[in-house]
């Protein structure tokens, strides 16, 4: 990385003549992107930034930079608790490649770190309240009636059937990298059959869970990772933050393994959620098992592609069969609809 080149870019950006790079380093986290601390030094003290880029092989279902740092903007804008937006460049001769700018926030963000040391994030019902407050911000930031802003419009219109949209694209992803999976497969029909209908669609965060917010010894700093924002149904978010396989071995706190699935529909029902349906959520649980279960070989196919060799991403890919095993308990034939199961 150019860092003269990018000193130059950020002090452009922000009007700070005499800014200087003095420290740059890779993040922790980021298991798609690429983040760096950018801390910089000038007249008027010190400021702390994550650049955020590609990484050198990602998946098909990730967003640009570009717009995930429109996304990004919005929720802020709508007072979501996120990084603030600082800027996007979108030159690659600054740094080899576009990238985004943002605030740096305290705390811990690494999941399993959340989940198990109980001397982060405060008050752990508390925790599970305000996350489920800032869920509902999120569903608030656009109206689906409208056509959305300018800067957003690569969103289009909300899907009439989001959840047979998201089984296509998971069917496509799996296709994209030519993995044969028959218990996956099953698990997409038996989807297929007992989809629900979404009566309001919203903008949807669909990486809402823990390991991609942020907390310290108080409790919530910041909400990250906008890279799979769109429209769809708002249990999707729901669903997939109570999921089993975002609790990090913490089954009995069933919202993402730190309080209460009660604390955080009681935060949500705050916040101005829509009304929480449990049968629609249960079925969005076994649609975030089968949407990681496809992430996760696409993790794995980055790491055999030759393009990013990684043992975190390796080791991604070996967790498939322990998420077919609970999409098969999920599935089994006597979940499937009567009209399915007496066919």
């Amino acid at each position: 990385m150019d860092e003269t080149r990018l000193s130059a870019w950020i002090a452009s950006h922000l009007g700070i003549p005499d800014l200087r790079i003095e420290e740059s380093r890779p993040l922790g986290g980021g298991s798609i992107q690429e983040n760096r601390l950018i801390r910089c030094r000038s007249g008027e003290g010190v400021r702390e930034f994550v650049l955020r880029r590609d990484a050198a092989a990602t998946i098909a279902s990730s967003r640009s930079r570009r717009e995930e740092f429109r996304l990004l903007e919005a929720a802020h804008a709508a007072g979501v608790r996120v990084p603030e937006p600082v800027g996007f460049c979108d030159d690659a001769g600054v740094i080899g490649a576009p990238f985004a700018l943002m605030g740096l926030v305290a705390g811990v963000g690494l999941g399993p770190r959340i989940a198990k040391d109980l001397a982060l994030g405060g008050d752990r019902e508390k925790l599970a309240e305000d996350l489920g407050r800032e869920l509902a911000k999120i569903h608030g930031v656009l109206d689906p009636r409208q056509d959305p802003p300018p800067a957003l419009a690569f969103l289009g219109p909300p899907e009439p059937d989001p959840a047979r949209a998201e089984i296509a694209r998971l069917r496509e992803n799996l296709d994209g990298i030519g993995a044969k999976r028959p218990a996956i497969e099953w698990g997409l029909r038996w989807a297929e059959a007992a989809a629900p209908p979404c009566p309001a669609p919203a903008l949807v965060h669909r990486d809402f869970r823990t390991g991609n917010y942020m907390v310290d010894e108080a409790g919530l700093t910041a909400i990250l990772d906008w890279e799979f924002a769109g429209w769809g149904d708002p249990a999707q978010d729901l669903g997939w933050f109570c999921a089993a396989c975002w609790r990090f071995g913490r089954l009995d706190k069933e919202a993402g393994g730190i309080g209460s699935r009660e604390a955080f529909e009681r935060g949500y029902a705050a916040g101005g959620g829509q009304p929480v349906e449990r049968e629609r959520v249960a079925y969005w649980e076994v649609m975030a098992h089968l949407r990681w279960a496809v992430i996760a070989l696409e993790q794995g196919a980055r790491h055999v592609s030759g393009r990013e060799f990684s043992l975190e991403l390796a080791l991604t890919g070996r967790m498939v069969p322990e998420l077919e095993q609970a999409i098969l308990a999920a599935t089994a034939p006597a979940a499937w609809p009567r009209s399915h199961s007496d066919a």
